[in-house]
């Protein structure tokens, strides 16, 4: 088996998405100060972090979108954990027709635009990225997909056009269908068959949170 990462690093003072601030990591105990407490020759580290849940490779569960949705706590393993995966190449505004005909029933649907090149960079963020259309969105839904990823800064389209409409999150998110933004390596995926994984953090009350996602291929 290979593994594949497809998970961006989470680092102190990178910012994710425009306009959330980024990661303040550092020591709540150093190995220094952990001198105090144990016995010589033992110490520990333990370390600390401020962020938002949407930072780095992360998860959106219906909750993000909507009050009635579920949460990172009720998010069911299947959903996210040994998904067998299918992967297209896209860009700009993508429709319906880049997934064709296929048969994505129960699968890990996930788009190869090449936008994580600008990771951690001002084009990044910027409203050129590319995008799901609702159209594509709605073909997810009907087609039974099971969770869907991107590897760009946002899964609908964020430009001052689009006047905060997020038909994408709201279709996806409505059938119960996780997403999963800033995906990387992508281009590591051949044509060959792969299980999906993007696995975050059991939290009650809380709808994003990072994950490290990553692909298996035989």
């Amino acid at each position: 088996m290979t593994f594949i990462d497809l998970s961006h690093t989470i680092e102190d003072g990178t910012i994710t998405y425009p306009g959330l601030p980024a990661p303040k990591i550092s020591d709540f105990l150093s190995w220094d100060a952990s001198h105090a407490t144990y016995a010589p020759g033992v110490e520990f580290q333990i370390g600390q972090i401020e962020m938002v849940a949407n930072s780095g490779t992360y998860i959106d569960t219906p909750a993000h979108r909507y009050r009635d949705g579920f949460d990172l706590s009720e998010l069911q393993l299947e959903t996210v954990a040994n998904v067998s995966g299918v992967v297209f190449d896209a860009s700009g505004a993508v429709d319906e027709s880049s997934v064709d005909s296929a048969d994505l029933a129960g699968m890990a649907v996930l788009f190869r635009t090449g936008w994580d090149r600008n990771w951690a960079t001002e084009t990044y963020g910027s409203p050129g990225h590319p995008f799901l259309t609702a159209g594509l969105a709605e073909r997810l839904v009907e087609a039974g997909a099971r969770i869907v990823g991107i590897d760009s800064v946002n899964i609908d389209d964020s430009s001052p056009a689009a006047q905060g409409r997020r038909p994408v999150h709201s279709a996806l998110l409505a059938a119960g269908i996780p997403i999963v933004e800033h995906l990387c390596n992508l281009d590591q995926l051949g044509p060959g068959p792969f299980s999906f994984y993007a696995v975050p953090v059991k939290v009650k009350g809380m709808a994003t949170f990072p994950v490290r996602a990553f692909a298996i291929t035989a």
